[in-house]
């Protein structure tokens, strides 16, 4: 039996603005505002008003790969301690300006913590735990990195 989400998204400005803001709410009543900006180029960053459309995606698959990678950790008796993800997107030119490749950097610490334990949990997770990664287009060009940073 298929085990389905659902997300409610709805309008919050009216149409034929420069930009549309939306709410996205799940069943819970957990909600994110994302904004999608009509008039700028791909390149162009718009004015701070929520997340964008493909800024979401990267921050969806930010956390599903984290949420892995940190359970990966602890069972290998390696906790991170402090961790966090940059990720970054580059996107083609034109419509619809899809990723064509993604930069997944993990950067944490934690006692016994080495950057092969780290790069090889987050590996693990792209290949086989999240389900972000594997919803997307196979023929995104992937890259994972991971580092251990002592502060």
């Amino acid at each position: 039996m298929a085990n389905i989400k659902t997300v409610f998204v709805a309008a919050l400005n009216p149409v034929g603005a420069n930009s549309s803001s939306f709410v996205a709410q799940n069943p819970r009543g957990d909600r994110v505002t994302i904004t999608a900006h009509k008039v700028l180029p791909i390149s162009t960053d718009p004015p701070s008003a929520g997340l964008g459309p493909m800024e979401a995606l990267l921050a969806a698959l930010g956390s599903c790969t984290a949420v892995d990678v940190q359970d990966i950790m602890t069972k290998r008796r390696t906790p991170l301690t402090r961790y966090r993800l940059e990720i970054e997107g580059t996107r083609a030119a034109g419509t619809p300006g899809r990723y064509t490749s993604i930069l997944v950097r993990h950067i944490g610490t934690g006692e016994g913590v080495s950057a092969e334990q780290l790069e090889k949990a987050a590996h693990l997770s792209h290949e086989k735990y999240c389900s972000v990664a594997a919803s997307l287009r196979e023929d995104i060009v992937w890259n994972i990195e991971a580092r251990v940073e002592w502060v």
